[in-house]
């Protein structure tokens, strides 16, 4: 067990990843051998709330399902590789986790990697409409403003689209605010909770810091700083790693929070909350993460835009402009492609 449940009526959804000890829920990971896939399908393995662990990628994924096989937790694991063996290890899935794709390296942009991670999404999101078109999938791989698109774009040509089910997994932006906002403020990270809307890249990252609870107060420039931190986090790591691959480790704990949070809403907890992208009728963005109610089909009611003070909604006039490119770049590789 990871640590003691927590429940809240905020963005904060599951930071510890074991809540209940029913069992019914199958989980698969496209994209499982990857730097972010290991470390998730190890948090995945180690939590009671999932049955069967259905891993699948293009090379040695039957490896790391022998390695997790050998936890001492009830799920079961198994391993898939290829494309031919893609609908095999989606069927029967409830939740689709995907993280496939190439990792950012230094002076890359996450649209420096919408050639190859948007053809990626396209061929998963198209297996999943046949082997499992009512899973509930999160989509890690970037850039997530327009792959999430595509996804959906792919699932309505497959004539399988449910809008509820196709999640931005965005909680990396909101495990980052807990964490620097909590650090700043004196607080433990756990007991923050940081609304963050808009998408999943720069400018289009909004943490909403008036919104904090426990409430923080802080001058305008530390407020300034830290919104251009979490907006820029995943560039500091990929600074930091100096070519040698992007954000993982912290990425593979936001998928599980997120995962988990769809877990134990499928299992009929009440009041599971997450911040995720998704389609949205919020704001004249078509998608748009926001607070998330989850329930055991998916959304279950988009509890819209948090209050925004003057400086953050200055914050998503400069976004709004960023996510209907991105969207629109996504929607335009699916009408070609």
């Amino acid at each position: 067990m990871f640590a003691r449940a927590v429940k809240t009526a905020a963005c904060q959804g599951a930071k510890n990843f074991s809540t209940t000890s029913q069992n019914n829920v199958k989980v698969a990971v496209c994209g499982a051998s990857g730097g972010i896939g290991q470390p998730l399908s190890l948090l995945l393995k180690n939590s009671p709330l999932v049955t069967e662990l259905s891993l699948y990628d293009i090379v040695h994924t039957p490896g790391v399902a022998a390695d997790l096989s050998h936890i001492e937790t009830q799920s079961k694991v198994t391993g898939y590789n290829g494309p031919e063996n893609l609908e095999k290890a989606l069927k029967g899935a409830d939740i689709v986790i995907i993280p496939a794709g190439v990792p950012r390296k230094p002076g890359m942009t996450r649209d420096d990697l919408f050639n190859t991670n948007a053809s990626i999404v396209r061929d998963l999101a198209a297996g999943c409409a046949k082997a499992c078109p009512k899973a509930l999938i999160g989509i890690i791989s970037n850039p997530v403003n327009s792959t999430v698109p595509i996804a959906c774009d792919t699932l309505q040509k497959a004539g399988v689209l449910d809008p509820r089910r196709v999640f931005g997994v965005s909680t990396l932006d909101i495990v980052r605010a807990n964490t620097f906002v909590g650090e700043a403020a004196g607080v433990d990270p756990q007991k923050m909770s940081v609304p963050v809307i808009g998408g999943h890249s720069g400018v289009t990252i909004i943490p909403v810091l008036s919104q904090t609870k426990p409430g923080v107060n802080f001058p305008q420039d530390k407020i300034t700083a830290l919104t251009e931190r979490i907006q820029e986090a995943g560039t500091e790591v990929v600074k930091a790693k100096a070519g040698a691959g992007s954000a993982t480790l912290s990425m593979a704990y936001a998928g599980a929070r997120f995962a988990l949070a769809l877990a134990r809403a499928m299992n009929g907890e009440q009041n599971v909350i997450e911040c995720a992208y998704v389609r949205s009728d919020v704001t004249e963005s078509k998608y748009f993460a926001t607070p998330l109610l989850l329930g055991k089909n998916g959304l279950e009611k988009n509890l819209g835009l948090p209050k925004l003070n003057a400086y953050e909604q200055e914050l998503l006039k400069k976004a709004i402009p960023e996510l209907k490119k991105n969207i629109q770049k996504g929607e335009e590789f699916v009408k070609k492609n």
